[in-house]
C-alpha cells in the first residue's frame, strides 16, 4: 500500500502533513486488524438436553440451583445390564458399573419439521437428530429465523465421537440392510455437513473428535472463525449417546470409570468418571456485530486457547505444565488478569490423579495475588461426564450462573482427596449454592476442557452487560394492541405452540410488547398460522384458550379482499407502513395485518416494528412432533 498520494507535494511541509496522515490511517487499521484477531465472541441463544430431564435452559438452571445428581442403572433399551455386569473389573467381556446418566426418548425424531423421509430418519444416527433439533432451538432462542439465515456465512462447529447407532445397527451381521441412508446416517463427519445441509448455511462445517475436549475444541474453533471472517454468524456445541456397551466395557478395562456411575471430583473417593449422554449448541456472533444489531447477549467469550499435553508417561495421564500453560495462553488472548478471574468450571471428572493435577495447574495459572479464594466446582458431579458434549454443559452452566450470579453447589465432595496439598491451594469447593462474589470488573470464569487424546482447551467466559433500550421503544410498548403471530408446520404443532404460550404467560414477567415483537420477528412462520390481537397478557391468555376451545375448527379467515390488497403493496414499503402507523384506527391496521398473516401474507414484521429494534424475550420454543424411528422392526420396543 503506497503511503503517499500520486499527487506530489508543493513543500517538505505538505508532504510531511499527508505523510502522518497516512501512518495514523495504517496504524489505525493495524489496531482494528489486532482487536479483531482477538475480538470478544458474544453468545447469543443455547439450547440443551442433558440427563435429568434439563431439555431447557430453565430446566437445567432448576438442576444446577437444586443441587441434582441424575445418576441412574442402566436402562434395559440401551443394553442388558446383568448381562454384561461383573463386579470383577478384569473380567473379559463385562463392565464392573450398573449406572450412568442417560436421556429419555432417544428413538424420537421429527422428521416432518426437517424434511427427511421416514427411511432415511430411521437410519439417521440419533446424534445426528438431536444436533438438528437442537441447533434450531438454539436459533429460536437467538431470536433469528431461519429462512433469513439460508446463504448466510454461518458455520457449523461440531464434537462427537460415538459411533454407538451404527455398532448397534450391525450387530445382527445382515448387511444386506445396509443402503445409502444408513451409510450416511452413521458417518459422524457428515453431522455438522446435514446440519448445514438443511438450514441453508454456506460457512466452514466441521465435526470435530478429540475425545473429552471435542465441544469445546469446536467452540474454540467457531470463536476464530468469526474473528477472521470466514463465518459472520456460528452454531457450535456437540452431542453424545450411549447405545450400545462395548465403550463402557473398554472404559472400564481403563479402569477410567466408577462404579457408582458418579463423578466424585476431588474427593477422598473419588475413583473414575460416571459417563454422561446429551446434547448442547451455542449460537455466536462477533460482539461489534451482536452490539450493532442488539441481540440478546447471553455473555461473552473473551478468549480462548488451545494445547496438547506433548509428550508424557502415558497417552491418557494428564499434564499439568501444559494444563497451566493452556489457561495462561486464554487470559492473554482475553486481555484478563488472572485475579479477575473469580470462577473456574473445572473439567473435573473424578480420578485421582487428574483432579490433584487439574488443581496445581488452575492454582499455578489463577492463584497468585488473589485477595479472595478461587471458587472451582464441576458439572460432571451432577449430569456426569458427557464427553464429546462435556465443554458445552459446562459453557451453558456457566452462562446461567453469571446470568443469576449464584455458583450452584458441586457434588459429591464428602471429604477432600488426600492427593490434593489444599494447604498450598487458594481454591474453593462450593458445597450449597452460593452469590456469585462482586467483583470490581464485570464477572469472570474460566472453563476447562482436557480430552484423553491430551487436546487442552480452556475459554475465559464474561458476564454480558444490558444494553439500555432506545426512549423510542415507548411508542411501541404504550400502543393500545399488539399483534402476536404463531405457526407451525402442522395443525397439531401450532395448538400445542399455542398451549405452551398459554402456559407460560402467566409466568412471565415480559412485556406484551416485547414478547410480540420477538415473536413476530425473532421466529420462522410456517404455512398453519394463527393471530392474536390483545391489549394485555390477561387478554391474550384468554383469546388463546377460546383457540384452544375450537377443536378442530378452522381459525378466523382473512377475507380474500383484504388480503389481495395488502399484499400489493409488498415488499412493506416505509412510507406505507408509516402512513398505516399515523392513522387514528390502529386496531384497523392489525386486524388487517392478523388477516394477511393468517392468509399466508410475507410480512416485513422488522420493517413494520422499526421503533422497537430488540428480540429480547425468551419464547417458548417449537413443539417437535417426534415419531419413532429405529433401525429395529417397528413391533421392538426400544
Amino acid at each position: 500500500m503506497a503511503l503517499l498520494s500520486s499527487k506530489t507535494p508543493s513543500n517538505y511541509r505538505d508532504l510531511l502533513v499527508e505523510s502522518t496522515a497516512q501512518v495514523r490511517k495504517l496504524r489505525n487499521q493495524l489496531d482494528d486488524a489486532g482487536y479483531r484477531k482477538n475480538e470478544p465472541i458474544a453468545v447469543i441463544g443455547m439450547s440443551c438436553r442433558f440427563p435429568g430431564g434439563a431439555y431447557t435452559p430453565e430446566a437445567y438452571w432448576a438442576l444446577l440451583h437444586d443441587g441434582i445428581d441424575t445418576v441412574e442403572e442402566v436402562p434395559s433399551q440401551r443394553w442388558d445390564v446383568e448381562q454384561y455386569y461383573d463386579e470383577d473389573a478384569d473380567a473379559p467381556g463385562k463392565m464392573y458399573t450398573r449406572c450412568g446418566n442417560f436421556i429419555d426418548d432417544i428413538d424420537q425424531f421429527d422428521s416432518h419439521f426437517f424434511d427427511i423421509s421416514s427411511q432415511e430418519a430411521r437410519s439417521l444416527d440419533p446424534q445426528q437428530r438431536m444436533l438438528l433439533e437442537s441447533s434450531y432451538i438454539a436459533l429460536e432462542n437467538a431470536g433469528l429465523p431461519l429462512f433469513d439465515l439460508q446463504g448466510s456465512a454461518t458455520g457449523v462447529f461440531v464434537g462427537l465421537n460415538a459411533d454407538d447407532y451404527a455398532r448397534r445397527s450391525s450387530r445382527s451381521g445382515d448387511f444386506s440392510q445396509i443402503d445409502a441412508f444408513s451409510m450416511l446416517g452413521s458417518t459422524r463427519g457428515v453431522a455438522a455437513g446435514r446440519i448445514a445441509y438443511v438450514f441453508g448455511f454456506q460457512g466452514p462445517a466441521l465435526q470435530l473428535d478429540t475425545t473429552c475436549s471435542s465441544s469445546l475444541l469446536a467452540i474454540h474453533l467457531a470463536c476464530q472463525s468469526l474473528r477472521s471472517g470466514e463465518s459472520n454468524l456460528a452454531l457450535a456445541g456437540g452431542v453424545n449417546v450411549m447405545l450400545s456397551p462395548e465403550v463402557t466395557i473398554g472404559l472400564c478395562k481403563l479402569k477410567a470409570l466408577s462404579r457408582d456411575g458418579r463423578c466424585k471430583a476431588f474427593d477422598a473417593i473419588a475413583d473414575g468418571y460416571g459417563r454422561g449422554e446429551g446434547c448442547g449448541m451455542v449460537v455466536l456472533k462477533r460482539l461489534s456485530d451482536a452490539v450493532d444489531n442488539q441481540d440478546n447477549i447471553l455473555a461473552v467469550i473473551k478468549g480462548s486457547a488451545v494445547n496438547h499435553d506433548g509428550a508424557k508417561r502415558k497417552l491418557t495421564a494428564p499434564n499439568e505444565a501444559a494444563q497451566t500453560a493452556v489457561i495462561r495462553q486464554a487470559l492473554m488472548n482475553a486481555n484478563v488478569e488472572p485475579a479477575q478471574i473469580s470462577y473456574v468450571e473445572a473439567h473435573g471428572t473424578g480420578t485421582a490423579l487428574g483432579d490433584s493435577i487439574e488443581l496445581l495447574a488452575i492454582n499455578k495459572a489463577l492463584g497468585k495475588d488473589r485477595s479472595s479464594p478461587l471458587i472451582v466446582g464441576s458439572v460432571k458431579t451432577n449430569i456426569g461426564h458427557l464427553e464429546a458434549a462435556a465443554g458445552v454443559a459446562g459453557l451453558i452452566k456457566v452462562i446461567l450462573a453469571l446470568q443469576h450470579r449464584q455458583i450452584p453447589p458441586h457434588l459429591h465432595m464428602t471429604a477432600p482427596s488426600l492427593r490434593i496439598p489444599w494447604e498450598q491451594l487458594v481454591v474453593k469447593i462450593p458445597q450449597k449454592l452460593i452469590p456469585w462474589p462482586e467483583t470490581d470488573t464485570p464477572r469472570r470464569a474460566g472453563l476447562s476442557s482436557f480430552g484423553m487424546s491430551g487436546t487442552n482447551v480452556h475459554l475465559i467466559i464474561e458476564e454480558a452487560i444490558d444494553i439500555s433500550i432506545d426512549e423510542a421503544d415507548e411508542a411501541f410498548s404504550t400502543r393500545s394492541q399488539h399483534l402476536l403471530t404463531l405457526s407451525a408446520k402442522n395443525k397439531n404443532a401450532l395448538r400445542e405452540l399455542a398451549e405452551r404460550y398459554q402456559n407460560w404467560l402467566p409466568n412471565t414477567n415480559a412485556s406484551l410488547a416485547d414478547i410480540c415483537f420477538t415473536a413476530n420477528t425473532g421466529r420462522s412462520h410456517f404455512t398453519h398460522r394463527h393471530a392474536f390481537m390483545a391489549e394485555s397478557k390477561t387478554s391474550l391468555i384468554q383469546q388463546i384458550k377460546a383457540f384452544l376451545l375450537q377443536g378442530d375448527a378452522s381459525s378466523e379467515r382473512s377475507s380474500r379482499s383484504t388480503a389481495e390488497l395488502l399484499s400489493r403493496q409488498e415488499p412493506w414499503s416505509a412510507s406505507f407502513l408509516a402512513s398505516r402507523q399515523s392513522a387514528a384506527d390502529w386496531e384497523v391496521l392489525l386486524f388487517s395485518l392478523k388477516q394477511l398473516y393468517e392468509a399466508g401474507g410475507d410480512i416485513n414484521w422488522a420493517g413494520f416494528d422499526r421503533d422497537f429494534p430488540r428480540r429480547i424475550v425468551l419464547l417458548p420454543n417449537y413443539p417437535f412432533q417426534r415419531k419413532r424411528y429405529w433401525f429395529e422392526s417397528d413391533s421392538e420396543r426400544f
